[in-house]
């Protein structure tokens, strides 16, 4: 038996929970009737922060704001090389103001300390990315029509853009969407989690101390039914940039629909990494501990199913748990913690459940498999399931906890029929020392991303986003911006007009 975890209370413990309002038209407000959401420190058990609690009367004040400073205000309009400055001087205040972001992600959502940092500094990198783009932005011509012809392709920003984004990487998620589509010139109204919305109305100061006009960004906390609806549905709203699970990406599809707005999802997974007998398997294990278990396994793009070839399973297995069991678990603000608390309650439950579910499928646990005791907060011990076969849910559903899911292949085209036996098609691993195999397994596999003898990797550069079930369009890489414009056609004729059609 484990001893229990000792959670040191941080020095918030002992304060008032700190407060945010909203941001709407530039100016920092109360909901109208006063209601607001405390959040709960899921590795502490203490109330770290209030905010105001948006309703349907904020949401059409943030929308109005937002689509008056799309059509009279300045941020369209400027120069693509002074939209850049600025998010340039924002990326510039967020690496500033890194370690207090940090903080905040990790006493809101339970993640390790280490790993917010992480996640900030790339949010960084993120922003300057998109800087660059905004000033790559162009169309095309086409002076190939004729002599009397010139065809001119425009890029203009869509307009007003509803970001809805959720609670497990806060910060980070709001970066791969909201400095893109600024670059483009768009406007926005903004809804992070109801759970970790601190780091957000932070990121609401820094963009309007470098400078952002007033309304080109609301943000507003509050729930999916009072807030997420109504920014989705309104009228004024031209897009939706949506991250979440797979089931409210498809409420907010059909509400979406109604008025035919431009749609971008980056949904669920349910990803395999798959190992070969010829991979350098002491690199493969530890990818396989990092990719089940980083982020606590609250991450779309988890490696949460091992696919492993039955010649090497046993003995694979028995290296990967001796990582497992040296995991780290425990104070989210301790920098030695690798995995941090569940997000609440009610999903640690969820999570132990499939875990429940598997054994009395006939899977068994071969390593951890409980909820770790502890003075405060909520903690899984991670934990890897052998004898899963593809029908059980815990090889189909999207667990969102540390649990490591090991089915085993024999061959080439079982391992891919096992990749891609789920609803889901969001990212995948390969370890060989065969080009050849990796190239198949690369080819095979259906999804957005595949890394080869490596896993979970990012860089802004390169685009993010899923086939099937995991989602619609992708974000991050050079065209990350253009997902935020309309394109415009222009025809130029030129001297006397031809082809008549009258007379």
């Amino acid at each position: 038996m484990n001893a229990p975890l000792k959670i040191s209370m941080p020095a918030e413990a002992s304060q008032a929970p700190k407060a945010y309002k909203l941001l709407i038209d530039g100016s920092h407000v109360d909901a109208r009737d006063g209601r607001t959401i405390e959040r709960m420190s899921p590795g502490h058990g203490f109330a770290v922060s209030r905010y105001a609690q948006a309703g349907a009367a904020e949401v059409e004040a943030a929308v109005q704001a937002a689509h008056r400073a799309f059509e009279t205000g300045p941020w369209p309009r400027m120069k693509a090389a002074e939209r850049a400055a600025v998010l340039l001087k924002a990326a510039d205040l967020i690496e500033t103001r890194l370690e207090e972001i940090a903080r905040l992600d990790a006493l809101e959502s339970g993640k390790p300390i280490a790993q917010a940092r992480g996640e900030i500094g790339g949010a960084v990198d993120i922003w300057r990315y998109a800087a660059s783009l905004a000033r790559t932005l162009h169309g095309e011509s086409y002076a190939n029509l004729g002599d009397d012809m010139l065809g001119v392709v425009l890029r203009e920003p869509i307009g007003v853009v509803s970001i809805i984004t959720p609670w497990n990487f806060p910060f980070l998620i709001i970066s791969q969407k909201l400095p893109f589509a600024l670059a483009a010139g768009c406007t926005a109204v903004v809804k992070p989690s109801e759970m970790t919305s601190a780091s957000t109305f932070v990121l609401g100061d820094i963009l309007l101390e470098a400078g952002l006009p007033a309304g080109v960004v609301n943000i507003l906390a509050g729930f999916g039914a009072d807030v997420g609806a109504p920014m989705v549905s309104h009228p004024l709203v031209e897009m939706v940039s949506f991250t979440g699970s797979t089931r409210v990406g498809k409420m907010t599809m059909a509400a979406a629909s109604n008025s035919l707005k431009k749609v971008s999802m980056e949904l669920g997974g349910k990803n395999g990494q798959i190992v070969f007998p010829d991979a350098d398997l002491e690199a493969a294990a530890d990818a396989a501990v990092f990719g089940g278990f980083f982020n606590a396994g609250e991450c779309c793009n988890a490696g949460s199913r091992l696919i492993v070839h039955e010649a090497i399973a046993d003995d694979f297995l028995r290296t990967v748990k001796a990582l497992a069991e040296k995991v780290k678990v425990g104070d989210p603000l301790d920098d030695r913690t690798k995995v941090g608390a569940m997000i609440s309650a009610d999903h640690m439950e969820k999570v132990a459940g499939y875990v429940t579910a598997a054994k009395t499928d006939g899977g068994s646990v071969f390593s951890g498999g409980g909820q770790l005791a502890s003075n405060a907060g909520q903690y899984l011990d991670p934990t890897i399931v052998r004898g899963v076969t593809e029908d059980m849910a815990i090889a189909r559903e999207e667990v969102f906890g540390p649990v490591l899911s090991v089915l085993t292949f024999e061959t080439i085209e079982k391992a891919l029929h096992i990749a891609n036996n789920t609803p889901y098609g969001l990212s995948a691993g390969v370890w060989s020392a065969s080009i050849d195999t990796c190239m198949s397994v690369a080819r095979g596999v259906r999804s957005g991303t595949v890394w080869v003898n490596t896993f979970m990797e990012g860089y802004p550069e390169l685009p993010f986003g899923g086939y099937k079930q995991s989602g619609l369009g992708r974000e991050l890489g050079k065209r990350a911006v253009e997902d935020y414009t309309e394109e415009k056609t222009i025809q130029f004729h030129r001297g006397q007009r031809t082809g008549w059609w009258v007379g």
